[in-house]
């Protein structure tokens, strides 16, 4: 962004778009490793977003310029921040990909067996089973946590 712009550029808000664009669509592939890329595409996307919130101007340092023309330092150390996160994420991502291409000789991700039941019965147009339990929501063991025993008080007991 040049420091005599009001705004944002539309070129950068488009480059934002496309790029979170394409990671969200890599996101959503099966390859471990077109959901990598798709993570890295994503946080540069976010990044770029981010930039764009701040305000133009001079660097943002103490005495070299008067204080309305610094530029807002929150966006940049948010972006920082940022790229330190999606760096972890890419490495985890990275050991991830590498221990499946080692233990199975690709880096898709295959189904779950409940994934696979979903799709057979959606393809019979079945319902999935209701929940008919009826015991209500306060006598369903699953739902409600036990509350604590009571404990007595001086005059509360007995006698």
């Amino acid at each position: 962004m040049s420091t005599g712009v009001a705004g944002p550029t539309l070129v950068l808000v488009v480059a934002a778009g496309v790029l979170v664009g394409c990671g969200v669509t890599l996101l959503l592939e099966r390859s471990l490793s077109r959901i990598l890329l798709g993570v890295i595409l994503f946080g540069n996307g976010v990044n770029v977003l981010i930039l764009l919130g701040g305000r133009a101007g001079a660097a943002p340092l103490v005495g070299t310029a008067p204080a309305g023309t610094l530029s807002d330092a929150l966006p940049q150390a948010m972006i920082l921040t940022a790229i330190v996160i999606t760096f972890g994420l890419t490495a985890f991502l990275l050991a991830v990909s590498y221990r499946s291409w080692y233990l199975t000789g690709d880096d898709e991700v295959p189904d779950d067996i409940e994934d696979r039941e979903v799709r057979q019965a959606a393809e019979r147009n079945e319902l999935a089973a209701a929940d008919l339990g009826g015991e209500g929501p306060d006598a369903d063991p699953e739902q409600v946590d036990p509350e604590p025993p009571r404990r007595l008080r001086r005059g509360d007991g007995p006698g």
